[in-house]
């Protein structure tokens, strides 16, 4: 049988099972990759639109760690763009560098008050930290609780409650330390050592990790087409055992057909928009954080460096996750009572064999690009 030949099988070819598939190619193993969409590189797969623009199709991702080893390992299948990235708000027509920082602080204020806080600020917390918001709303002092507060109304409820469908204090504390306020003047979103976009784009990163002998790909391939899991048995493929790992890499509930009920998550909706000018706001990303059913607008030209007539802009829209064709899951909604359904869903994965859960949908967490190739090159690394 054609199956006999691979070691591995790895359901998903975003970041998360192409870099696994890539390690393991490299360790001498077979690897399957088995991908339900026509592309590779996941949600981060991107494109040239109708006008020559290259987007980000499922939504913008930026590139950046403070992991050498990550780093170099990615910069194998690419050369980098030098793109820092920033992000400004709209707080009532007047755009505000985000997250607040000390910058945002003397364009809200007038420059005596503005200098008071900052004194404040940086002798309670200390230069160059990041102070989550709740925790500024908590100070004993009235003038810090008021600037929380202006920040909590203008740049991090509304914003929120679109994003989440949630009350700040109900998100997850995982997600609320990712909006502090930064006692810095450096206006960059992150200040990781290493940043950038890949030159020629994400899909042609994967692309070149997926290319090795050892990875046979096959898109357009739902994983229960191929591989057959049961609870105490060795799982099929193509109808026939399989000895190997299975890495799975898509949602854990979906491949079993929701049979404890869905894992919410928070899921998308992008409007895409051309313009014929060079540009169509100040930065690569506007939070939009007190107005607008939009949470953001992305101008692609500014990540990627691209010179191009026009100019390509996505609006992004938060909506609850249906299941319904077409829509994808984003953001898991993280919670005592989601993270206890999620364990009934990979204990019942965990019993179907050397079944390996790998990525944001099989793992029902957040990670960033570098984290998730971190975690993939342990994987990867150590799978005897």
């Amino acid at each position: 049988m054609e199956h006999i030949k691979y070691d591995v099988v790895v359901v998903g070819c975003g970041f998360a099972g192409a870099t696994a598939a890539r390690v393991l190619a490299e360790r001498g193993r077979s690897v399957l990759v088995i991908e339900q969409r026509s592309h590779v590189a996941g949600n981060c797969y991107d494109e040239k639109d109708p006008y020559g623009i290259l987007v980000h199709t499922y939504g913008p991702h930026i590139f950046h760690t403070n992991q050498k080893k990550v780093y170099d390992f990615l910069s194998r299948f690419t050369k980098w763009y030098d793109y820092q990235h920033e992000v400004v708000g709209n707080v009532y027509g007047k755009y505000l560098p985000i997250p607040f920082n000390l910058n945002t602080l003397h364009e809200v204020y007038e420059p005596e008050k503005a200098s008071r806080l900052e004194t404040v600020l940086l002798q309670d917390y200390g230069e160059e930290t990041r102070v989550p918001i709740l925790k500024l709303r908590e100070s004993d002092k009235e003038e810090i609780r008021e600037l929380a507060e202006y920040v909590y109304e203008n740049v991090f409820l509304h914003y929120t409650m679109k994003q989440w469908g949630q009350k700040p204090e109900e998100v997850d504390q995982s997600v609320t330390a990712r909006v502090p306020v930064v006692l810095s003047r450096d206006n960059r979103y992150f200040q990781d050592a290493y940043q950038g976009m890949p030159l020629e784009g994400y899909t042609s990163l994967v692309d070149n990790m997926l290319s090795h002998e050892k990875i046979t790909v096959c898109l357009n391939t739902s994983a229960k087409e191929r591989l057959t899991l049961c609870e105490g048995k060795t799982p099929l493929l193509d109808g026939c055992p399989f000895e190997g790992a299975v890495i799975y890499t898509g949602a854990v509930d979906e491949l079993f057909d929701c049979c404890y009920g869905r894992l919410p998550y928070r899921s998308l909706d992008f409007v895409f928009e051309h313009y014929e000018e060079e540009v169509y706001q100040p930065k690569a990303v506007v939070n939009y954080t007190v107005s607008e059913a939009y949470t953001r607008i992305t101008e692609f030209k500014y990540l990627t460096g691209q010179k191009a007539d026009g100019t390509t802009i996505m609006k992004e829209y938060s909506k609850p996750y249906q299941g319904k064709e077409g829509e994808i899951p984003y953001y898991a909604i993280l919670n005592e009572e989601n993270n206890a359904l999620y364990n009934r869903y990979k204990e019942k994965a965990e019993s179907c064999g050397n079944v390996i859960l790998l990525g944001r949908l099989a793992e029902y967490k957040y990670y960033n690009i570098d984290a998730i190739v971190e975690r993939a090159m342990e994987v990867g690394g150590n799978l005897s």
